[in-house]
């Protein structure tokens, strides 16, 4: 038995849409594998190997944002570094001029005003803030850790106090010619150093945290990355400009005065080293930071072959593809215009 197979335009335009459809369906997916050299849908492609896919691309994820952080907290750190070596420099210079006022005449005056400077100059690359944060308050960065020393503020009225407690008047009195040299010795070693140690520093000069900002630098690595401004350097730095610039200096007998300038040697001389001891901290953790994001972007190197290798396809043949498509469809599209043009009207 025969059959008849009918041909209309409508039978061959639908096939030529369709094959249209499809074509530029796989036209699409071949350009983008022409242009990323990847599968376009990976998932099809590997089957039963796409959960190690997907689980390499996490963990290249995963170290992206450990690069990212890195670079955050290496920014961090190197402001950090700079206002510690700042400090250090400063502290350096404000000891030889010590040295060189201890036995000048008016050299109570001579100090004054580098004291009052190098004290706003602490506060004020304490409170420093980086990318919003603020770099030496601890674990509470949004707050900037110390209070400037000026009328009324917290540190200012304690110091007022336990000076007119210890003498009986204040700093700006002619009185102060009478404090001996032992009476003053006795006054910084007790009632002054304390208010630079726990708890009166933390109530009346910092609200910084002792503890500071951890990172993770590494997979496995976890480190801290932020200085506190509970620092003992900062802390004696903050003493010995206090105790040169508001401690009546200027009226105390020469002997006296030598008490206060031999005090703020020890403390700045002291300070000096814990700084630079401080500084080779953050030195060592720039390194490890530096050294951590080397490797991590080795290893994604390494785990992106692993990947361009299972998802990786050959740009020049997704090329011929691409080519072999766009002919096709351009081919459909013109054989669909030439049946759209006949009729049985043009045989009637």
């Amino acid at each position: 038995m025969m059959s008849a197979n009918y041909i209309s335009t409508l039978m061959l335009s639908s096939a030529l849409r369709h094959s249209i459809t499809s074509n530029q369906s796989a036209l699409s997916k071949a350009s983008k594998e022409a242009t990323t050299g990847r599968f376009a849908d990976p998932g099809l492609q590997l089957g039963a190997a796409t959960g190690r896919d997907v689980g390499l691309r996490a963990e290249m994820s995963f170290i992206d944002q450990i690069v990212d952080t890195n670079e955050l907290v290496a920014g961090r750190l190197d402001v950090t570094q700079n206002r510690i070596t700042q400090l250090g420099t400063t502290a350096q210079e404000f000891l030889k001029s010590l040295i060189a006022a201890r036995d000048a005449d008016g050299g109570a005056r001579i100090l004054l005003p580098g004291a009052s400077a190098n004290l706003q100059d602490l506060i004020g690359a304490l409170n420093v803030s980086y990318n919003g944060s603020f770099l030496f308050a601890g674990l509470d960065t949004q707050n900037a850790p110390v209070a400037n020393y000026t009328a009324g503020s917290s540190s200012k009225n304690a110091l007022d106090a336990d000076f007119l407690a210890t003498f009986g008047f204040a700093q700006s009195s002619a009185n102060v010619s009478t404090i001996t040299p032992a009476q003053m010795q006795n006054f910084l070693d007790t009632t002054f150093d304390a208010e630079f140690a726990s708890p009166a520093w933390n109530a009346n000069w910092s609200s910084a945290s002792d503890e500071t900002l951890t990172s993770r630098i590494s997979t496995t690595e976890v480190v801290d990355t932020s200085v506190s401004a509970n620092q003992p350097g900062f802390r004696k730095l903050a003493a010995a400009y206090t105790m040169l610039t508001d401690l009546g200096n200027a009226g105390l007998s020469q002997a006296t005065f030598q008490t206060v300038v031999d005090k703020a040697i020890s403390l700045v001389s002291g300070a000096i080293n814990d700084l630079a001891v401080l500084g080779g901290s953050v030195g060592a953790i720039q390194q490890r930071v530096s050294n951590a994001t080397g490797k991590l972007k080795i290893q994604n190197d390494i785990l992106n072959q692993q990947v361009v290798a299972m998802e990786g396809v050959d740009p020049s043949e997704a090329s011929v593809r691409v080519n072999a498509l766009q002919n096709q469809i351009d081919t459909a599209l013109a054989l669909t215009a030439r049946l759209q043009k006949i009729s049985l009207i043009n045989y009637l």
